[in-house]
């Protein structure tokens, strides 16, 4: 009958059940003939040794591409190749273990070991060697409240809610001033429309400029340190746009207020993907990628009304007023999510209990603070550059948001001129888009998670039924309703430009255009913002930057080519145009569901 072995994990731990693994082991192997005996050694008859199971294994330093696995009892003699897994890799195997067989390992709270689900499939290969070593902190085992996917619900309801108002109140500062533009115009003595657009849209080039800063601090320095910075930057210049003497200092402040309100729109579905798993991120997702999308829309609402009737600069005054308050309540209730950081924080804890210098964390890249931000602000432009499905994903997303932009340029022309709203209620004109955008948060929070877990279980169940291996859920399942966002913003481009031009019909219909076409750039938006932060998994922020980057340059740019488009072809023909472009994206949609993954798999941009 097999005996049950206790084998320490590794020298030097203390003598207690977490120092050490529990196995069962195998049947014995034949006895092994005896080696030769040096002149004058005795020897005595030893049992043979029993084989165990597959177990991590300390010992010294591996190096190179090819490393042998100690003891290993495979029966080929080909070296073992450690490949070093992804971070997200290393997270998954962390939480799997032998359902199926008695093996279970008692670790140390600062070592990890990766075990397979089933001991049949266990992986002959090394993932990594300091997965064995004691010295490497990771989480306690798969429960460990300190990683924020153990959190409790309400916290990560707070932290969610929390990142979505502020990427709420961000966006709506692009464009709350908006229908006092003509008076801000009147007093700094200027007539140019080119200014007048560029004095909206620079703070939307501010949003290009922002990712490429607070996404490598906040990999650097944890995400909460970064939204508080920015937050006190986005503050002060706000007030600075209030008390602007010049129209070129209304510029230069409106420039750094994009710059440093960039920072939940970069950051924050990095932040979501920390808390939250994958199967259920679409719903989370949803509520703060609204912000970017109705906070535009609802800002010349608010805007329309206190330019009328208490002047422009009342705007930005209400904008620092919400960002001081919201800027408070995320210094007392946000809490950081970030793994590095946290385990970080756990190993510096660890060291000063122990008195253990060599404690390291697992996520520890071993680069210095001055090389990771390099890499940081490396990356997202990499990422735009060399890989295929981040620049068709950026291109897709930047014509949408670029559009949204366009049509802000019309809509207080165009409901003035032709059914003879005034500066307050042109603002008004923007809620179609709002309310289609709602409709739309609405429907893709319900649909993307319940699609993309039946559709994961079909496709799991078609492997098993064909003896592959299981693919799980798959980014692309993300991509669905991509082609359907398509084919609805092009419908309302139509819609509204034909409706509206000479203000030929009654005014609610070319805002119920808007609506539809609100509807589709929503489904657009958080399709391809979900299906990054799920392709690219711990480099979400980067990945996000990147798009972001992408997207605020045509928000930027754009528009500035809007107005003399419409005034050379009129708003029916010119939104022709911009249906036409959009109706040429729809295969393009069908094609990034159909070879996404190849193209990811293909051109995989590594040593990010």
């Amino acid at each position: 009958m097999p005996l049950l072995s206790v084998m320490p994990l590794a020298h030097g731990l203390q003598d207690d059940r977490s120092a050490y693994t529990l196995l069962e082991p195998l049947e014995p192997l034949e006895p092994l003939e005896p080696l030769p005996m040096a002149s004058g050694a005795t020897s005595s008859a030893m049992p043979p040794p029993p084989e165990y199971a597959r177990q991590p294994v300390s010992g010294p330093e591996l190096s190179g591409d090819d490393r042998t696995l100690p003891g290993s009892n495979d029966t080929d003699d080909r070296p073992h190749t450690a490949d070093r897994k992804s971070i997200e890799d290393q997270k998954t195997t962390q939480r799997e273990v032998y359902e199926n067989d008695t093996a279970l390992a008692l670790v140390p709270s600062y070592s990890c070991s990766h075990v397979a689900e089933d001991p049949e499939k266990a992986p002959s290969k090394v993932e990594d060697v300091e997965e064995t070593d004691p010295n490497v902190v990771f989480w306690d085992g798969d429960d460990d409240p300190e990683n924020p996917y153990n959190w409790p619900t309400w916290r990560k309801i707070v932290n969610c809610a929390l990142i979505s108002l502020l990427t709420f109140i961000t966006p709506l500062a692009s464009s709350i001033f908006a229908p006092g533009v003509p008076d801000l115009m009147r007093e700094f003595g200027s007539s140019s429309p080119l200014l007048a657009s560029f004095v909206v849209s620079v703070y939307v080039l501010g949003f290009a400029a922002g990712p490429l800063l607070c996404a490598p601090l906040s990999e650097i320095y944890g995400r909460t340190i970064v939204y508080h910075v920015f937050n006190v930057g986005f503050f002060c210049f706000n007030i600075g746009c209030a008390l602007a003497p010049s129209l070129s200092s209304l510029i230069v402040f409106r420039f750094f207020a994009g710059l440093f309100g960039a920072a939940p729109m970069t950051n924050g579905g990095g932040t979501i993907a920390d808390m939250i798993r994958q199967e259920k991120r679409g719903a989370a997702m949803a509520s703060f990628a609204i912000g970017p999308l109705l906070g535009p829309i609802l800002g010349p609402v608010a805007g329309g009304y206190m330019s009328q009737d208490i002047g422009w600069r009342w705007a930005f005054w209400l904008v620092a007023i919400l960002s001081g308050v919201i800027s408070i309540v995320m210094v007392l209730f946000l809490r950081e999510t970030y793994a590095i950081i946290l385990l970080q924080r756990k190993v510096d804890k660890m060291r000063k209990e122990t008195g253990n210098p060599a404690l390291r964390s697992k996520l520890d890249s071993g680069l210095s603070p001055t090389d990771y931000f390099k890499r940081g602000i490396y990356r997202p432009l990499k990422l735009l550059t060399i890989s295929p499905i981040s620049i068709v994903c950026a291109l897709y997303t930047a014509i949408g948001y670029g559009y949204l932009y366009i049509l802000f340029t019309s809509f207080t022309t165009v409901f003035m001129k032709y059914y003879g709203f005034t500066a307050g209620t042109s603002g008004l004109s923007f809620l179609g888009m709002g309310v289609g955008s709602m409709f739309g948060l609405v429907f893709f929070s319900v649909y993307s998670d319940r699609y993309l877990k039946s559709r994961a279980a079909r496709a799991d169940a078609a492997a098993d039924a064909a003896n592959r291996p299981r693919e799980g859920m798959k980014p692309e399942y993300r991509l669905v309703t991509l082609p359907w966002g398509a084919i609805l913003l092009t419908i309302g481009l139509f819609w509204y430009g034909w409706s509206a031009d000479e203000g030929r019909t009654h005014w609610i219909v070319p805002i119920l255009g808007t609506a539809v076409a609100g509807f589709g750039n929503l489904l657009i938006f958080m399709s391809l913002q979900l299906y990054l932060v799920d392709a690219f998994s711990v480099y979400a922020a980067s990945a996000l930057a990147a798009n972001t980057v992408a997207r605020s340059l045509a928000g930027a740019f754009l528009p500035l080519a809007g107005l003399p488009m419409y005034e050379a072809l009129g708003i029916g023909w010119g939104n022709t145009v911009l249906g036409i472009i959009s109706a040429v994206m729809i295969p393009v949609a069908y094609a990034i569901i159909r070879y996404g993954q190849y193209l990811r798999q293909r051109f995989e941009v590594k040593n990010l």
